[in-house]
């Protein structure tokens, strides 16, 4: 009883984005091209195309050591251990019981003596599946050990993401803290430099204050860097399963890391059979699709066969004698007359709660497809802004090397050498920043896009059920139609 399944379709697009992406993003400047790949498959183990042995390392020790991974492998375990418990409601149902009562009757007004009743034998006991109410609770919970088996991918591909995410992190906020020390330094120059002049004659104190002021405040760029290194050193921690005053990050490097020159994006049609967050969505709605077929069949009548075997005898010597075999077949029926709407009323409910996982996979699907689409546009600004910021640099350093000989000679005054100084330190962080996010979106699209989990799914203890593969057809609300199950309002289906 109840309805059939049917796999949602994937959203038919030929694009994530409404403008065209350009196939190649070329920065110029030197810096590294990258090239879109449509229809590439994603290889397991991304983040090695980094060319970072380090980062390798550390995303094994996450995926070892991880804590939300090793919860999710159990959750998994548990949900696979309730599917087997509902299957065995397939099977007969075997018991044996021993029992000794003492007991005292009386007839026709005389008392009798207590008597003791020795019994002992197995009992059998079946029902049968007539209406598939058993199979519906089946196909329920493996419904939604499937979706506990995408929560396992999702969890792994979580991981994996945000490790990688993390090292970069730390490379990049070493970086950006390397040129603001960099700056301070050349700032303590040039104050020797001012105070140099000004006890020689050739500058005011003015200039010598205005030098102190800017190594002042270039020394407030260090203690907000400081912390961004020291929170993703500790996340990282976090991720691999150690304390983080147990266990300290690698002094990540950007210039080791290899930023990937081809990036693999798949087509539209195949994400949502990709995406772990959509297929755990998916076999949630398949567990509620199954739920309504579960209520559907207690509407009917259930058939209950038994049958018992065994010895019977008041004395315990005699107990197995033939005279005191007994045994008995029975069978039954039970048949819902009135329940005053309630079963009614809790068919209608799974079809709420079915229409409820539908408007949530639904919703999963389009902020899968946003986040492709935001990747995707940030890679092409992040090559944009990262030849801004190399160009902006080098304009600014040529500026600053020539006023710092002007200035040296006499003939330029501090207030150009300083402006020349603030767009060199602005330029410098500005680009070590670019450089960063670059490699962090790079990151996030491998993510974004699935991550290649289904081929390193025996990694972390998760396989892609047989029952549902990553190709396949998908559902149309009417299809909950079939079998005379209607949907809620406002659905409408011809016929």
């Amino acid at each position: 009883m109840g309805p059939d399944f049917v796999r949602p379709s994937p959203p038919e697009v030929k694009d994530y984005t409404s403008a065209a992406m350009p196939a190649v993003l070329t920065p110029g400047n030197g810096e590294a091209e990258q090239h879109f790949v449509t229809g590439q498959a994603i290889a397991a183990e991304w983040w090695e195309l980094f060319q970072s042995p380090v980062l390798t390392e550390v995303v094994e020790q996450a995926i070892a050591g991880n804590r939300t991974l090793a919860a999710a492998k159990a959750t998994l375990a548990q949900a696979q251990q309730v599917v087997l418990q509902a299957r065995s409601a397939y099977y007969p149902q075997l018991d044996f019981a021993a029992s000794v009562q003492r007991q005292q009757t009386n007839g026709s007004g005389n008392s009798s003596a207590p008597i003791t009743l020795y019994s002992l034998g197995p009992t059998v006991s079946y029902a049968p599946d007539v209406f598939g109410g058993t199979r519906r609770l089946v196909e329920q919970q493996e419904a939604l050990a499937e979706n506990q088996g995408y929560q396992l991918a999702a969890a792994y591909l979580t991981l994996t993401g945000n490790a990688v995410s993390q090292g970069i992190n730390i490379a990049s906020a070493r970086m950006q803290l390397s040129a603001a020390e960099d700056i301070i330094a050349q700032d303590d120059r040039d104050l020797d430099l001012v105070r140099q002049k000004y006890e020689a004659g050739k500058a005011a104190q003015s200039d010598v204050l205005t030098a102190e002021s800017l190594l002042a405040n270039d020394r407030t760029l260090l203690p907000p860097l400081r912390q961004q290194l020291s929170v993703a050193r500790h996340a990282l921690a976090v991720l691999v399963g150690q304390l983080p005053g147990a266990w300290s990050a690698p002094d990540f490097e950007l210039t080791e890391f290899t930023l990937p020159g081809e990036l693999p994006v798949s087509l539209p049609s195949e994400l949502a059979r990709q995406r772990p967050d959509i297929l755990a969505a998916e076999a949630q709605l398949h567990a509620a699709s199954a739920e309504v077929g579960v209520t559907v069949a207690q509407m009917y009548p259930s058939i209950t066969l038994s049958a018992s075997v065994g010895f019977e005898s008041t004395a315990a010597n005699t107990l197995f004698n033939g005279a005191s075999l007994i045994w008995s077949v029975a069978s039954g029926l039970s048949a819902p007359i009135f329940h005053g709407g309630a079963l009614e009323a809790q068919k209608q409910a799974a079809i709420d709660a079915f229409q409820a996982s539908l408007a949530t996979y639904q919703q999963i699907v389009l902020q899968a497809f946003g986040q492709v689409a935001d990747t995707l546009r940030a890679l092409q600004h992040d090559a944009e802004l990262v030849d801004t910021e190399r160009s902006a640099l080098d304009t600014s350093s040529a500026s600053l090397a020539l006023q710092r000989l002007v200035y040296e000679a006499g003939k330029s005054d501090l207030l150009s050498l300083l402006t020349a100084e603030r767009a060199y330190q602005e330029a410098r962080l500005g680009y070590a920043h670019a450089q960063g996010q670059r490699y962090l979106d790079t990151a996030q699209l491998f993510v974004a896009l699935g991550g290649g989990w289904w081929d390193a799914s025996d990694r972390f203890g998760a396989s892609i059920p047989e029952s549902q593969p990553l190709k396949g057809p998908s559902p149309r609300p009417c299809d909950m139609l079939s079998r005379g199950v209607a949907l809620a309002a406002p659905i409408h289906c011809p016929g």
